[in-house]
């Protein structure tokens, strides 16, 4: 049932409008221009064409069997009626936006019950109330009440917040790391966050499940459940009310209470879930493990272009788990033959502005092939480009001969981004780039070029180490007795 949420032949909305501004227009507007290829069909009192559809007036009319999928944007009380109508249809999942339910007081209490009741009664599976939709990049199904459609990726996110979901897929179109699937749950008054990371972890198309939870319901059924899933794909969790304050807003929220923080700490530490305590460094932490490889190890080579970035970055990496490598012998001496002889000869590896046209993708590649080094921070990407850019929005541009430097600038930071990405493939060892100017100038062809190949650009240094430490924990849990 679950499968027809994502992956639906045919999806019904109920409660389009003509009104762009009525989520039933945006729900309608959003399945019809994320390119979905199955068949769309629209419920409306008065039966209007909505951006080239023909709608029905009621599920009485829509053909048995074409949909699988409703999507309900209609007032609560509605609801039960048209479940039980689009199951006599062969509808099988069900999402409601709908609010006023557990989140409401008693009544919406009542009333949210006995919609899980009858989607039950009716084997559909329900998912929300309270929630903003259901995006699957795959299907490209964009079934939601907000913006964005992400890229095609391989992150699967699940969220009590809408809102959230959203941001998390903000960053997917900011940093070129796609999404597989996305679920707003809403309430979860059927379907929770932990039954889509299940489904996800079985799912093809997901390497890595991204949630948001607030409130906990059944703690010891997370649990096993979350042991179960991190066996098959690492899991980054975000969670809401971890405070107080945090805690009475959540209720207010999803209508759910939120836990004791320590326990659920602890409990999703044993089960092998990455907590992350932002929600950049989950996405981060999510975009990492979609895109890179696992590192066997926690020694780490620094090579930067500058020497204070590599200080600030082996601050960072002694405050985490991770190592920074004590530099071999064999790849010392093998560095003496590539760089200018004021490098740092040591790690950080300080490239001390000696760079010709094939140092940096030929340091990269004698580091990254070493047998001690687990994985690689690169610092000082786009350096170059960022020159170029002065250089073209200047007076003397393109004279001077700055036509010709500025095009080969750009060449090199795009050259070395994806000397970076290769390298890693071919190595089988996370290589991160690091540079803020991923935020400052993402045009910039190095970060431009790190988000082409569908990795992370990485802010800060720091920001790297983070992520790059979740999954050295990631494999811990995994090599445990």
């Amino acid at each position: 049932m679950i499968e027809s949420l994502f992956e639906p032949k045919g999806v019904l909305i109920a409660g389009a409008s003509s009104h762009p501004g009525k989520f039933g227009f945006v729900m309608l507007h959003n399945i019809l221009a994320s390119g979905y290829k199955g068949a769309v069909y629209a419920t409306n009192p008065r039966g209007e064409e909505i951006l080239g559809i023909h709608t029905i007036t009621s599920v009485d009319d829509l053909p048995s069997g074409e949909a699988d999928l409703v999507i309900l944007c209609t007032p609560a009380k509605a609801n039960i009626e048209l479940l039980r109508q689009c199951a006599a249809k062969g509808v099988t999942a069900a999402f409601v936006t709908s609010a006023g339910y557990g989140e409401a007081g008693p009544e919406g209490i009542a009333m949210q019950a006995e919609l899980v009741a009858v989607a039950e009664e009716l084997n559909m599976a329900l998912a929300g109330p309270n929630g903003q939709g259901v995006v699957s990049t795959p299907a490209n199904l964009c079934a939601q009440i907000v913006a964005p459609f992400p890229p095609q990726g391989h992150i699967g996110i699940a969220s009590q917040s809408g809102n959230f979901v959203s941001s998390f897929m903000n960053w997917s179109r900011a940093s070129g790391v796609g999404v597989s699937r996305a679920v707003s749950a809403g309430n979860a008054a059927s379907l929770g966050v932990s039954e889509y990371l299940d489904f996800y972890a079985s799912d093809p198309e997901s390497k890595v499940g991204l949630a948001y939870v607030e409130g906990i319901d059944n703690g010891r059924e997370l649990f096993e459940r979350m042991k179960s899933v991190t066996a098959k794909m690492p899991v980054v969790i975000l969670k809401g009310g971890a405070t107080a304050e945090g805690g009475r807003a959540a209720a207010s929220h999803t209508g759910s209470l939120a836990s004791d923080d320590r326990v659920f700490d602890g409990a999703m530490r044993q089960a092998g879930v990455r907590r992350a305590t932002t929600a950049e460094e989950a996405f981060e932490a999510a975009g990492s493990f979609a895109s890179q490889p696992l590192p066997k190890g926690n020694k780490v080579a620094v090579v930067t272009t500058a020497g204070g970035w590599g200080v600030a970055t082996a601050d960072a990496i002694s405050r985490s788990s991770l190592e920074l490598l004590t530099l071999p012998e064999d790849l010392e001496a093998s560095l003496d033959e590539l760089l200018v002889s004021r490098w740092s000869r040591n790690n950080p590896i300080d490239l001390a502005g000696g760079e010709t046209r094939d140092t940096i993708p030929m340091t990269l590649e004698v580091v990254a092939n070493h047998d001690a080094v687990d994985a690689v921070i690169f610092l000082g990407l786009g350096i170059q480009s960022n020159q170029a850019r002065l250089m073209a929005e200047g007076e003397f541009y393109p004279d001077w001969g700055l036509e010709r430097i500025v095009g080969y600038h750009r060449r090199q930071d795009a050259r070395f981004a994806q000397a970076a990405a290769d390298l890693s493939q071919s190595s089988g060892k996370p290589i991160l780039c690091a540079t803020e100017l991923a935020v400052a100038d993402p045009a910039n062809p190095g970060p431009a070029t790190v988000a082409a190949t569908g990795r992370l650009c990485y802010a800060s240094a720091n920001r790297a180490v983070t992520a790059l430490e979740h999954m050295w924990e990631y494999t811990k849990f995994l090599s445990r007795d």
